[in-house]
């Protein structure tokens, strides 16, 4: 059983945070993830650490390190190729090279006790950016709690930036930075909903960037006006709640925004269903009577 605790996605600035959201997966009886492979399928790199375990034999069982040329030493069968192999794959070549004149059927699972070849990148609005282990089956909910989930100047957005050519990479690529690249956009919002489909598994060497909230300007007749962190698709009717809602004196019927446009100053009159875009100044006039 595998269990998903992801703390404090935080969106907007000052009073507006976002629900905590807590995501509880059950592998094996969460129909979302059914095709999520498991751990088995992860393939060993240089410097990983395995756990060798042959039923019955313990001489033969324990940790061992992968070198540098992907093999490593282990009793009887002398120099074995690991890299590039997955866990059960692995596991078989073992099981093969015991059985010729060795063992009859030996019994052997391989699980890794240290995930040192391949990591992932947490970039941006995040408590802990840097480089996380890739672990068997991690997706970007776990790579995003490692990481110590989201700060409350997140955008409610994370990119995920993944090499197509799956070139070795020397560190985290932002959007935009190389052609052979694919982004993938998933919103904090949609993973909050449920919608574990979008709850991307991750590969060696992506890069997850969460960006920086943009701002408004909330003016007028308004309890605390100033500027404000928003995100993704927020309304007129969640920027005045940012702050702190409309006073007594304030006319919601005549609501303007003031916008650069083609860098042109331009108002517009707006309801409080309209999106508000960064940049924006969210006014609420005084009411003649």
């Amino acid at each position: 059983m595998r269990k998903y605790v992801f703390l404090g996605l935080s969106g907007g600035a000052g009073s507006r945070t976002f629900r905590v959201l807590t995501l509880f997966v059950l592998l094996g009886s969460a129909p979302a993830l059914s095709q999520t492979p498991s751990a088995g399928n992860y393939v060993i790199g240089p410097q990983d650490v395995l756990a060798v375990n042959v039923f019955d034999q313990a001489s033969l069982t324990g940790k061992f390190t992968v070198e540098a040329d992907g093999t490593f030493s282990f009793p009887l069968v002398g120099r074995i190729k690991a890299a590039g192999l997955t866990l059960r794959e692995f596991e078989q070549e073992l099981k093969k090279q015991l059985a010729d004149g060795f063992f009859k059927n030996p019994q052997v699972s391989v699980a890794v006790e240290q995930y040192r070849s391949q990591r992932v990148f947490v970039v941006g609005e995040v408590r802990q950016p840097g480089p996380v282990p890739l672990t068997g089956g991690m997706t970007l909910i776990e790579a995003l709690s490692r990481a110590g989930s989201t700060l409350p100047s997140s955008s409610g957005e994370v990119v995920v930036v993944r090499q197509k050519d799956k070139k070795p990479i020397a560190g985290p690529t932002l959007p935009g930075e190389k052609e052979a690249s694919e982004v993938i956009r998933v919103s904090i919002r949609t993973l909050e909903s449920g919608e574990l489909s979008r709850n991307v598994e991750l590969q060696d060497g992506d890069t997850i960037f969460v960006p920086r909230a943009e701002s408004i300007y909330v003016f007028g007749q308004v309890k605390n006006p100033g500027s404000y962190l928003i995100q993704k698709d927020t309304t007129v009717l969640q920027a005045l709640s940012l702050a702190g809602g409309v006073t007594e004196n304030g006319a919601m019927n005549r609501i303007r925004i003031v916008r650069l446009v083609d860098d042109k100053r331009t108002e517009m009159r707006v309801n409080e269903r309209d999106i508000v875009k960064p940049g924006d100044t969210v006014v609420v006039p005084e009411r003649f009577f």
